[in-house]
């Protein structure tokens, strides 16, 4: 880990956002900062205790339809569909994926209420929100909320909200 680090943002002063000098290198033209397990944002004084949690690899989506979640989300998301375990699937996007479980089907160990349509997920793109908007309604996909504004784990966030074929909320946004 960097230990090179620069305080960076007009949050209130009983917040630091500290983020290490490669992600300030990082930062595009409009602000946005690329992933970074380096970046911590904590009040004066805390101190961190249990287990340190650095990012997330993948979650798990339990759905009605493989072949229909998969559709959307490689023909309207453009996520990449991949098999790996013995015929498990999944989908790759970024240095993330999200696994997939046909309901009634899923793996070992799972969540205790496996439910399709109970997600609700933040998907980070870097292309214009309004390209997205287009490109949504190209594909007979309705936004139901947006665009608007809210906060991500990095900071502030330009979002449209819709729904995959499950029903899980999926909220696509730029950071500002």
């Amino acid at each position: 880990m960097n230990s090179e680090r620069a305080f960076v943002g007009s949050d209130p002063p009983e917040w630091s956002v500290w983020v290490s000098v490669a992600d300030r290198r990082r930062r595009s033209g409009h602000g946005a900062v690329r992933a970074s397990p380096t970046r911590h944002v904590r009040s004066p004084g805390a101190t961190i205790r249990g287990v340190r949690i650095d990012h997330l690899d993948h979650l798990v989506l339990t759905v009605a339809d493989l072949d229909a979640t998969v559709a959307f989300y490689t023909g309207v998301l453009g996520m990449e569909a991949v098999e790996f375990g013995g015929g498990r699937r999944a989908l790759v996007f970024g240095p993330s994926k999200i696994n997939l479980h046909r309901a009634g089907q899923e793996f070992e160990p799972k969540a205790r209420r496996p439910t399709p349509g109970s997600a609700d997920v933040c998907l980070i793109t870097l292309d214009p929100l309004e390209q997205v908007q287009r490109e949504l309604a190209e594909a007979g996909v309705a936004v139901e909320q947006g665009p608007v504004g809210r906060t991500g784990a990095r900071g502030p966030l330009r979002s449209v909200y819709l729904r995959d074929p499950d029903g899980n909320l999926v909220e696509i946004s730029n950071e500002v």
